[in-house]
């Protein structure tokens, strides 16, 4: 499916061994690569995800970069503007930028001095800022998180940036379809992908926006092994090491085994109509997945 594109997304920080991966990464058959985001995760671990980006896209020119996601409730959007429209100087064109709630850790929220429980409406009053400030406009706010008078980002990046949306719940799907470009499903079935996207477009026709170039992703964890045992214990032990919960109720959406296992686990959502799947490997190496997502490609691509 010549239209169907597959970025490698890291939760690792960029480390010497993640640089030299990059190379690998470059040479392969990805179509961009990204990075998940957090501030201080289960006891502080965390990337932020701008920086993350901004050192992937200096480093590998060719291909995009995606922030999936960005956790925008915990930051200022008038920075978080700035922050885009910076980078969006070094990579114009290159950058997909994906934000979300967060909340999997509440501590994490809380120390950045945001009620959990305001999550939603703050992302919705960041939303509000944001996009208008990346089209140049002079914006003044006064709601119940943020009081801005005349602010203004410059230069507004050219080619806008694509904003999409992350989040299970039918509030993020309203969202995504208000606000967004499109909508990040994660730890969901390709039943929910497709419902979930005839959702969004329905939100966005009944806010009169129009025509929206739609870029809904899937964003799946993943595990290439010679077995699908094999596999599935490195994905399991991964996945219970970062989000501190069994593996039990995230089996199901993850993708593992030989390359053949994990084209037949993505092959739904690609039929569901998912036209950019995100992979975050479980593997110590990111350059261990490349020969992986080269043969899901081919294999998906038949």
């Amino acid at each position: 499916m010549a239209d169907l594109r597959i970025g490698l997304i890291t939760s690792q920080p960029l480390r010497p061994s993640l640089l030299a991966d990059l190379s690998v990464v470059a040479a392969g058959p990805v179509d961009h690569v990204g990075t998940i985001d957090h501030v201080s995760f289960h006891g502080g671990e965390g990337i932020d995800g701008l920086v993350t980006a901004t050192a992937m896209a200096t480093l590998l020119p060719e291909l995009s970069v995606y922030v999936g996601v960005y956790l925008l409730p915990l930051r200022h959007p008038v920075v978080v503007a700035r922050q885009l429209s910076t980078l969006a100087q070094i990579a114009p064109g290159r950058v997909v930028f994906g934000v979300g709630l967060g909340g999997e850790d509440r501590h994490e929220v809380e120390i950045c001095g945001v009620d959990p429980r305001t999550r939603g409406r703050r992302m919705d009053a960041s939303l509000q800022i944001l996009q208008p400030l990346l089209r140049g406009e002079t914006v003044s706010h006064a709601g119940e998180f943020f009081s801005i008078e005349a602010a203004r980002i410059l230069p507004a990046p050219s080619p806008a940036i694509p904003i999409v949306v992350g989040g299970r719940s039918d509030a993020a799907l309203r969202r995504a379809g208000r606000f967004g470009d499109g909508w990040i499903g994660v730890f969901n079935s390709a039943r929910r992908f497709a419902e979930a996207t005839e959702r969004v477009a329905e939100q966005a026709q009944a806010a009169g926006r129009g025509a929206v170039d739609w870029q809904h992703t899937m964003e799946i964890w993943c595990c290439f092994g010679d077995s699908r045992e094999s596999a599935r214990a490195r994905i399991a032990a991964t996945l219970e090491g970062f989000y501190r919960l069994p593996f039990g109720p995230f089996e199901r959406y993850c993708a593992y085994g030989t390359p053949e296992h994990v084209a037949q686990s993505l092959a739904p959502y690609v039929e569901a109509g998912c036209r950019i799947l995100n992979l975050i490997p479980a593997a110590p190496r990111l350059s261990q997945a490349v020969e992986g997502v080269a043969e899901v490609k081919r294999l998906l691509g038949r």
